[in-house]
């Protein structure tokens, strides 16, 4: 029986109705799928070498891509011999693209960034990460975006030539623990940034995975030469594990990495020997922690004093340990690491 456009035959409705309701059904879990694949909270670094033209992206997140038949590495893009971007929390492939075409009609990364958020595809910049460097002909650039809306704890670090930035993190010490990892590796970019993604193997690193017991569940790294095809990076590795699979992939990532490349050992600088502590919050106010980067084998001495050179406080040194400053006087505080033949300095902030 027929009246006017909706029919139903036994009770059931026309196909046209039928034909909605369907596609009304598939929005609506494909609006899931979608959400539980892109809102990702990821800790990644781009980076670029102005000496070798290489340019290069890492990173990490609790999201399920062996579930998802997905590829780590998606929310990286390296253009060769230009510059890197990562496009993470909330990712929107077609920003990607968008911020790629910029890249390559040679705007800056934060005329990228600008761009970005004035013409977001759906009009939710607040949601959205980016990370850009580019090389700008051996005087790299870097800008980074962390949307307002995006998920509790978030930032970015800029340096000279890398940014650094994460979503849903254990904190910033992931954040801060990544760039001192990448600073003191000596070795090529690929070695640099598999040593910022070892900075943040921590349980819960990305918080969804404490439960898991690992940092993330998968993790990637790729960097181009000057010479290699777009979306064709000379070195590309990855690791996906399962939600339930227990298996730290930043370790494992560290097994296919080093079957690829041969890294100088990791070390210090002499002359930024400064980067061995790594210090946060800093600005502090209540309280702060102090990790030695290079005191994990030897106890050290570590003091701080005011710029007036009286000593606030003293302690030996292994690893790591918090300091009270809950009574300090706000000011300026030098923190010295007595290595033996140095004296590792640093200033801190208290708030």
């Amino acid at each position: 029986m027929c009246m006017k456009e909706k029919c139903y035959f036994k009770g059931v409705p026309s196909l046209d109705l039928i034909m909605k309701k369907t596609i009304l059904y598939c929005l609506f879990f494909s609006l899931i799928f979608t959400s539980r694949i892109f809102a990702q909270g990821t800790f990644s670094i781009v980076a670029v070498d102005s000496v070798t033209g290489e340019v290069g992206s890492a990173g990490a997140s609790c999201v399920d891509y062996v579930f998802y038949n997905l590829i780590p590495g998606r929310i990286g893009d390296p253009i060769p011999g230009i510059g890197a971007i990562n496009t993470q929390a909330s990712t929107n492939l077609t920003n990607q693209a968008n911020a790629r075409t910029r890249m390559l009609a040679g705007d800056s990364p934060q005329e990228i960034i600008d761009w970005l958020i004035l013409n977001d595809v759906q009009n939710t910049p607040a949601v959205r990460q980016y990370g850009v460097v580019d090389l700008n002909s051996g005087s790299p650039r870097t800008a980074a975006h962390t949307g307002s809306s995006t998920s509790y704890y978030k930032n970015h670090i800029l340096g000279p030539n890398y940014s650094i930035q994460g979503n849903i993190l254990l904190g910033q010490k992931i954040l801060d623990s990544m760039e001192v990892h990448f600073n003191a590796e000596q070795g090529s970019l690929a070695c640099k940034l598999m040593a910022a993604l070892q900075g943040a193997k921590v349980i819960g690193a990305d918080a969804r995975c404490t439960s898991k017991g690992t940092s993330a569940l998968y993790a990637y790294v790729k960097v181009a030469l000057p010479t290699d095809s777009i979306d064709n990076p000379s070195l590309f590795v990855g690791v996906k594990t399962s939600d339930t699979a227990g298996i730290e992939p930043i370790d494992s990532l560290q097994i296919l990495f080093d079957a690829e490349v041969n890294c100088t050992p990791s070390g210090i600088n002499d002359q930024d020997l400064s980067r061995q502590i790594l210090i946060y919050p800093n600005p502090g106010s209540h309280s702060i922690k102090i990790v030695c980067i290079d005191c994990i084998y030897e106890r050290k001495q570590l003091r701080i004093s005011n710029l007036m050179g009286q000593t606030m406080f003293e302690s030996g040194i292994s690893n790591e340990l918090s300091v009270n400053t809950s009574n300090w006087k706000k000011g300026v505080y030098i923190v010295q690491i007595n290595n033996g033949a140095t004296i590792i300095t640093q200033k801190i902030t208290i708030e």
